[in-house]
């Protein structure tokens, strides 16, 4: 198996190769999770810390259950309570974790490029949970593995990803990951939430949710992240809906087996339709979170494994 990657930073580094192994490596796990008894000792004797700087519920929960389901020790460090508040800096805080002798460090953090910063001063393995505005790798992988899963490959689908592109670090990632597997991606969106500067990812960019959809066979909606939001982005939520929310209408210019995705949490009548996010026959929402577990327990699986032939070659004490 190819991984040589020592932390899970972003997906910008990753090769295609690499993204196949964790994936392969991730379907194993999911038949472990389907199994009565769901443990493995993967991480059997490791530490593992959880740091999470802004609020999440899936994400967090997701990578303290892959930790334990591996056999890991998992600590959830309480950031609103944490020296942080009282003005100690990132840096400090990682000097300080890392004479506890952590071996995985997971964090999520509100500025961008702080998990890499935090990456250069600890001897671990750190996994990004999402900075700023930068990278969500894993949410990346667990949607690529629901793709790869439910249509059967991961490479040469029309996949669009519609609704706030400009905030959204889901997508940065997708975009990024969707196009090293050889797939025809299209940003959907208002002109206002589409980043400067996008013609250069190789992309398709429309302002026309029927156009945009028209033949795609998946659709994977975003999240409105108003809180990074600091000006007027769209005139309502009732316009939002009416021009870019996903409907049975919009749908239907998709390709007839086309699967609807969304990172969560969803605003239902904001960017999708209730019915459609319920729909088991093209809704894969569930199915996300599920392949969530299994995208972590891989990608710390991979990272321990890497980490210990490390230390064995005497590169870390």
């Amino acid at each position: 198996m190819t991984f040589r990657a020592r932390h899970l930073l972003g997906i910008e580094h990753l090769h295609p190769e690499e993204i196949r192994t964790l994936l392969d490596l991730a379907d194993q796990y999911v038949d472990l999770n389907r199994r009565a008894v769901k443990h493995s000792d993967a991480l059997a004797g490791l530490t593992q810390i959880n740091m999470f700087f802004e609020a999440s519920t899936r994400t967090q929960a997701s990578f303290e259950l892959a930790g334990k389901r591996l056999g890991a020790d998992v600590m959830n460090m309480a950031m609103q309570a944490s020296s942080i508040k009282k003005g100690e800096t990132l840096i400090d805080t990682a000097l300080t974790l890392n004479a506890m002798h952590p071996d995985l460090l997971v964090v999520r953090h509100p500025h961008s490029g702080a998990v890499d910063l935090l990456a250069q001063k600890v001897n671990c393995a750190v996994l990004n949970a999402g900075d700023g505005r930068h990278e969500h790798p894993t949410q990346a992988l667990l949607d690529a593995l629901t793709i790869r899963r439910t249509k059967g490959r991961l490479h040469r689908l029309n996949i669009a990803i519609c609704g706030d592109i400009a905030h959204s670090r889901v997508a940065r990632s997708n975009i990024l990951l969707l196009g090293k597997m050889e797939n025809r991606v299209r940003l959907v969106g208002p002109p206002t939430l589409m980043p400067a500067g996008i013609g250069e990812f190789g992309v398709e960019v429309y302002d026309d949710m029927k156009e945009g959809l028209r033949d795609v066979d998946v659709v994977m909606m975003l999240r409105l992240q108003k809180e990074r939001m600091d000006g007027g982005f769209i005139p309502s939520e009732r316009e939002y809906y009416h021009r870019y929310g996903l409907d049975a209408e919009k749908l239907s210019y998709a390709k007839p087996d086309a699967i609807v995705m969304h990172p969560g949490p969803m605003n239902r009548g904001v960017e999708i339709d209730g019915e459609i996010a319920d729909d088991i026959n093209r809704s894969v929402i569930q199915e996300q979170v599920e392949m969530g577990v299994a995208v972590r327990m891989a990608a710390m699986d991979l990272l321990a494994r890497n980490l210990r032939a490390a230390k064995d070659e005497g590169v870390y004490v």
